[in-house]
């Protein structure tokens, strides 16, 4: 699918570029070709903790995921994932424990995908998104919804089932608006939710109810939070956002009104912003940017016309 993005942007939003994995998800119900994978000498696998990778830099300034071969890796009951195959035939696993393994050379350090999502190559991101997503939702969904049984692991980690009443129950997804509202004098507005720092504005977002369409959705969230109506809705893309199960569906907005009411609730401030005066917010420091990995930071860019400063995910 060609998105706005695709035609408009020189650079793909974090966490969506192809990853050159195919995930192969025909092989998860086959036991006897994923045990043959695991054992093959090429496969490589690394250990997810607390959304949390080992990360490395290689000799050539590069930074990776750090991988072993199967035959090296951390023993594990049965939570082993299998996240895909690369164009060279290469299966990676995913092995869920309780923490990250000890590094001899004290070289690698932990990272979660705000950080990590910056530095790593697309297909060490792609890996991290799968492997992440399935801990979040093993770690939170083991008893079955129906009966409350405890639940067994099936399909290379995307299964649960349930031993007693058959249940068959998926890794979760919630998707999420997250929209840049301009007005007729081509403002942008953004927001600070009431747990944020001092500073630290961003689009608004939102999750979408049961039976809603999305556009109702990015119309009821602005409404709701800052009291704005809005018209004209533009699908932009979407990113994957495992913090926990989210997945980001991203729009341009027009707004029709302009007289900002917070809610109070989630939103503690909204303001209008033309460019100059978000320039000079960004450089005197009373803004501060989005984190460069988030859809909100290219949806921001898209209208900003360049790219945001960076802000650290420290």
């Amino acid at each position: 699918m060609t998105t706005w993005t695709d035609q408009n942007a020189d650079r793909p939003i974090s966490l969506t570029a192809p990853s050159g994995i195919d995930r192969a998800a025909h092989h998860r119900l086959d036991e006897a070709w994923l045990a043959a994978a695991w054992s093959h000498p090429t496969t490589r696998c690394f250990v997810v903790s607390g959304g949390q990778v080992l990360i490395d830099e290689t000799a050539d300034g590069r930074t990776e995921i750090v991988m072993t071969p199967s035959f090296e890796a951390p023993l594990t009951e049965a939570h082993r994932y299998f996240l895909g195959n690369d164009e060279e035939g290469v299966s990676y696993f995913a092995l869920q424990k309780d923490s990250l393994p000890g590094r001899m050379d004290q070289s690698a350090r932990p990272a979660g995908l705000r950080e990590a999502g910056l530095l790593l190559s697309a297909r060490d991101v792609g890996l991290m998104v799968h492997a992440v997503g399935l801990e979040n939702w093993q770690r939170t969904h083991r008893f079955c919804s129906r009966c409350g049984e405890r639940t067994v692991i099936a399909a290379a980690g995307h299964i649960r089932r349930c031993p007693a009443c058959g249940a068959e129950h998926y890794p979760r997804t919630d998707p999420a608006v997250i929209m840049a509202v301009t007005d007729e004098d081509d403002r942008l507005l953004l927001g600070r939710q009431v747990h944020w720092p001092e500073g630290r504005f961003s689009t608004l977002a939102g999750f979408v109810e049961p039976g809603e369409a999305i556009e109702q959705s990015v119309r009821r969230e602005v409404l709701e939070e800052v009291g704005i109506t809005v018209g004209q809705v533009e699908y932009v893309a979407s990113q994957p956002w495992p913090f926990p199960s989210s997945l980001m569906l991203g729009f341009l907005a027009r707004a029709t009104s302009t007289e900002i009411e917070v809610d109070g609730d989630e939103i503690h401030e909204a303001r209008w912003f033309s460019r100059d005066e978000l320039r000079a917010a960004f450089e005197s420091g009373e803004v501060l940017p989005p984190y460069g990995i988030s859809i909100a930071a290219r949806l921001i860019e898209l209208w900003y016309g360049k790219p945001l400063p960076m802000r650290s995910a420290a």
